[in-house]
């Protein structure tokens, strides 16, 4: 009996030993929504990736996931994938210090949620856990990347870095980054990554913020030294909006890359072949705005490149950022420089209403050779390139159309038509005025009302191959000059973005923030007020004084404003040294209407953060007094605002004015795109009204921007070391018109850069020194 009760009790103890090895191998696999290996923790999720087989699908639990640093490697097979997805797409938040890493083949990523972090690493989703284990045949899909940004600006990463071979982004969400970087990068270094045939389709790009400076492409497909590589990448049905980082929204820097029906929607910049050859760019859209002058299309180098059947609308773009700029190169170019534009075909392509369209010897710079080396001369025009077939039309006429900024000797124009309402331009052979009209197929989309298929094309070499128009009517059974044969039978529906990124992400939200209005009568409820307000806000200052103490930390859309026009609040601010009466913090952007603000001396009116400025920042005043501060605005080191703007406003008695000159290591970056002064007072500000610097020989880069029309400047800058009172040294473009300088004792109003788009009218100076033009300026070169 003895031998059998512990026969029984030995039994009983194995038999709960391999119950709890079971239950600890499959604890992740039951899941109450869906089959597959569910996990709610880093290490379920590990030890759900080291047994995963092929077909496998790994389910993430809904919920946050910080810091988490997810290595996905596995080896699934063609049509059964290892896939790791959200429980829910859109409720899988990853956060805090975290990326994603993958390795393997026949990987599968879906519905996660990158938000409220950053990446530990150089890439928040890198296609490969180390040098030699990368991924190919994977794929990252309906996934979300959104403000994931390192803490400042100049911290480099990447959102989706690219190696391996047969890899995909699509339906994905990403925007807001404004740290240094592109967003998205095919990396072509070493064999493996190489010939890549990489996929990036049908993806939202978001608005990416002005970054000031390079760096701050959309994508970039490889890098200069890798630029002679094949890739063979395609981006294709991608939406971009607003892609405002720099003036290369695409860069591709290698070999047998295709962009194909991608809208670029309002977006600062250009797709560009920056490097490398043999590039197809056919049936994108480039939509304008009559408001901004940054807008570009496509920006050619290199050899081989075919630009066919695109939709240029509403372009404003000047030179590099023009809406076709071919550009000079440098004879016996690094790869890192300026290749010879050679055997490129822009045939079938459409310009409506854009500004000077045609743009050739873009980069000229021969009047430059005297101050630059000639490592950094263009001038190697381009050569056996044909722009046949191509239709232009400007509803008020354009002076020049076709811009020359060199010879035009390598260039075959053939059978264009071009609409210019009457206005004369330069003749070219091949470029022929004719009268038709277009008619509106949809919002930005306008199509001829006539039928120019009588009108005679062109028929150059392998012209044959281009089958189609922008909407894939045939070419075969009629064909037209332009990118448009026909109408379509469905309209495309350019801007209805739900047809990009997740399916579950709300690109067209009907849902409209509720914004507040909150009137305060003491200081108190003033800083209770800014603390409380949520984006939008506005706050009215119904008392006729406030004293602060302390900075009121401004990290929203905020707007402060006197209760009554006409007799404005005061808000005297003393407190401590060197801080700002507005600490304006990433994502901060402040109004202020009717108030006057006054300083002791040693204080800041406004300031960016010091560190961790991981975003921008903007300041608009407006009818407004400031005085008795020791800086106006005082930008570190870093920071950067998209505009700060200054209208009717009076600004009085302080040491220093507007302080945005900190990035001085001469790599092309500064700290604000536009500032725009207008019908302001300065009076007694001691050193620069303006010290606005960017440094370094970067001719790609094309900011910032100072406008400063119709103010007065009295008695200022007399303590100014570089006797300059208006310091804009290295800035693109610079515009003072219709002022007043009065007693100012400097020796310059303004140092203007002549090369550039600098200029100056109608300002009247008196005893106020001189207002000087320089061609050149002795600028760094950063390569």
């Amino acid at each position: 009996m003895t031998k059998q009760i512990l026969s029984v009790s030995n039994m009983t103890k194995a038999s709960l030993l391999v119950l709890s090895v079971v239950l600890s191998l499959f604890s992740f696999i039951e899941n109450p929504n869906d089959k597959g290996i569910y996990v709610k923790n880093s290490t379920e999720l590990n030890e759900a990736i080291d047994q995963a087989n092929p077909g496998d699908e790994i389910i993430m639990a809904n919920g946050d996931w910080n810091d988490v640093q997810i290595r996905f490697l596995g080896y699934g097979k063609e049509g059964q994938p290892i896939t790791l997805k959200a429980e829910t797409p859109g409720k899988v938040f990853i956060g805090g210090k975290s990326d994603l890493k993958l390795g393997g083949e026949y990987l599968v990523v879906n519905g996660l949620y990158f938000i409220n972090g950053a990446s530990p690493s150089n890439a928040v989703i890198e296609f490969a856990i180390n040098e030699d284990t990368v991924a190919n045949h994977s794929r990252i899909t309906n996934s979300v990347i959104l403000d994931f940004n390192k803490a400042q600006r100049n911290e480099t990463d990447l959102w989706v870095l690219f190696k391996g071979r047969h890899n995909q982004l699509d339906h994905c969400y990403i925007a807001g980054k404004s740290n240094r970087g592109p967003t998205v990068r095919i990396d072509l270094a070493g064999n493996q990554n190489i010939k890549n045939y990489h996929k990036i389709n049908n993806n939202y790009f978001g608005p990416r913020p002005p970054k000031g400076g390079p760096s701050a492409e959309t994508i970039q497909l490889g890098n200069s030294y890798t630029s002679m590589t094949p890739s063979h990448t395609l981006v294709a049905h991608n939406f971009f909006d607003r892609c405002n980082g720099e003036v290369e929204v695409i860069s591709s820097k290698s070999n047998f890359n295709e962009f194909r029906n991608n809208v670029f929607y309002k977006s600062e910049g250009s797709l560009v072949t920056r490097h490398g050859n043999y590039c197809i760019i056919d049936g994108n859209y480039f939509i304008g705005d009559t408001n901004s002058e940054q807008i570009g299309g496509v920006r050619l180098i290199g050899t081989g490149h075919w630009v066919t059947n695109n939709y240029f609308y509403n372009l404003k773009g000047k030179t590099f950022r023009s809406p076709l700029a071919v550009m000079n190169g440098i004879p016996k170019s690094p790869l890192n420089r300026y290749i010879q534009v050679t055997d490129v075909v822009v045939v079938h392509n459409t310009w409506v209403n854009c500004t000077s369209p045609l743009q050739f010897g873009v980069g000229s710079n021969v009047d430059q050779k005297d101050i630059l080396p000639a490592s950094e001369i263009r001038s190697e025009r381009p050569i056996r390139t044909i722009v046949a077939n191509n239709l232009i039309y400007s509803d008020k006429g354009d002076k020049q159309p076709v811009v020359a900024h060199d010879s035009l000797d390598g260039i075959r124009f053939r059978n264009n038509l071009i609409n210019n309402q009457g206005l004369s331009f330069r003749k070219l052979p091949g470029v022929e005025t004719k009268d038709f009209s277009l008619s509106e197929l949809e919002e930005n989309v306008l199509i001829p009302a006539n039928d120019l298929s009588g009108s005679a094309l062109y028929k150059g070499f392998e012209f044959d191959q281009i089958t189609t128009d922008l909407f894939g009517n045939s070419r075969a059974e009629q064909n037209a000059v332009g990118a448009i044969v026909k109408a379509p039978t469905q309209k495309p529906n350019l801007i209805d973005i739900s047809q990009y990124g997740p399916d579950w992400f709300p690109l067209n939200s009907d849902k409209k923030d509720v914004v507040k209005t909150y009137s305060v009568r003491s200081t108190s409820q003033l800083i209770s007020a800014v603390q409380k307000a949520k984006q939008g806000d506005t706050i009215r200052l119904t008392a006729s004084k406030y004293k602060l103490k302390t900075p009121l930390k401004i990290d929203k859309h905020l707007t402060l404003q006197s209760a009554d026009i006409h007799k404005k609040a005061i808000i005297h601010y003393n407190g401590a040294a060197k801080t700002p009466a507005f600490e304006m913090n990433p994502k901060g952007q402040l109004t202020l209407k009717g108030l006057i603000l006054k300083g002791e001396k040693a204080q800041y009116a406004f300031a960016s953060l010091k560190n961790n400025m991981s975003s921008l920042y903007n300041l608009t005043v407006v009818d407004s007094e400031i005085s008795g501060f020791d800086y106006v605005l005082k930008a570190y080191k870093y920071s950067f605002s998209e505009y700060i703007q200054l209208k009717s406003t009076v600004i009085t008695d302080c040491a220093n004015g507007l302080e945005l000159s900190e990035e001085t290591d001469d790599k092309g970056e500064y700290n604000a795109e536009n500032i725009y002064i207008d019908n302001c007072r300065f009076k007694g500000v001691g050193k620069n009204v303006i010290d606005y610097y960017r440094g370094g020989y970067d001719e790609s880069t094309v900011g910032g921007n100072l406008v400063v029309t119709n103010s007065s400047f009295t008695q200022c800058g007399a303590k100014e070391e570089s006797e300059i009172l208006l310091n804009t040294y290295g800035i693109i473009n610079v515009n003072l018109s219709g002022n007043k300088f009065r007693d100012n004792q400097v020796k310059y109003v303004a140092r203007l850069w002549g090369a550039k788009n600098n200029m100056h009218s109608d300002n009247e100076i008196t005893n106020s020194g001189e207002l000087i033009v320089e061609e050149n300026l002795p600028l760094k070169l950063m390569y």
